[in-house]
């Protein structure tokens, strides 16, 4: 069973930052221009994928292949490859397609590692913008034009002073999840909507205070666990509880106190 000490942290979390470029060469070309977009199957009306989407987790799955043979795969394009091995790369190459394909820079490159089952290691890279925020237990930065900054969430010790974010709350959520998502914003200050997981980002980097999300998947959030929690934050279920493999109902926050009163809401519609 490997060992994952630092060394091995900082080799990783180097090349973590490689995956990023590479991705973003296959996304940046596309990006408000041909981007091939096709209507994949599932369960929405409308569910467009991208040749920026596939060219980017090819990229990401032959870097790692090559470097690290004997690593997992779980991604949004191409599925799984090993995903009981020690570990996994969890990968979402074009979070929000919907605005990619707008134009809107509000997309982003999920890239999480898992070591024995847990998110270790994780990335949101908005390409575009020249971003990419990366954190692990040891604490999470923002990598902007050669510059590194350390990201700390910001305190928020209530819901009516929040700052507060979903991604759509029509498409993401069922009617009881709809009502709990519309009692947290009505006591919330202010809520954004479309962000996708740049809004996770933005709890990171101590802008937005909380994220409430349903329906989500694996590579829609493991990378954001270890990027929320080394910034300081959380990022639990409904119920409060860690969260599972299987991703489902989310709540990320930059301040216990805050998350608390939410999930008095979140909790009756907990699954």
């Amino acid at each position: 069973m490997p060992a994952l000490s630092q060394d091995l942290i900082d080799e990783l979390d180097a090349f973590l930052i490689e995956l990023n470029h590479a991705a973003a060469g296959e996304i940046l070309p596309r990006f408000r221009g041909d981007h091939g977009m096709v209507h994949k199957e599932g369960r929405w009306s409308f569910d467009p994928v991208t040749e920026a989407d596939k060219g980017a987790e090819r990229a990401i799955r032959k870097l790692v292949s090559e470097r690290y043979p004997h690593h997992g795969f779980i991604g949004e394009e191409y599925g799984e490859d090993r995903p009981d091995a020690d570990f996994v790369w969890v990968l979402d190459p074009v979070d929000g397609t919907r605005a990619f394909i707008a134009g809107l820079p509000l997309w982003t490159t999920l890239i999480g590692l898992r070591f024995e089952g847990r998110p270790v290691l994780g990335s949101i890279g908005q390409s575009y913008l020249d971003e990419i925020y990366i954190g692990h237990a040891g604490g999470s930065r923002l990598i902007r034009g050669g510059e590194t900054t350390p990201l700390k969430v910001r305190p928020c010790l209530k819901l009516t002073d929040a700052i507060i974010a979903t991604t759509d709350p029509e498409m993401c959520f069922t009617g009881a999840e709809l009502g709990a998502w519309t009692q947290v914003r009505a006591a919330a200050r202010l809520a954004r909507l479309g962000c996708d997981a740049y809004a996770y980002a933005m709890v990171a980097a101590g802008t937005m205070d909380m994220v409430i999300e349903a329906g989500l998947q694996a590579w829609d959030i493991e990378a954001a666990i270890p990027l929320i929690e080394g910034a300081g934050g959380l990022v639990t279920d409904w119920r409060g509880q860690p969260v599972g493999q299987q991703g489902g109902q989310i709540a990320i926050a930059g301040d216990r106190a805050c998350l608390d009163e939410a999930l008095v809401a979140l909790r009756r519609s907990a699954a």
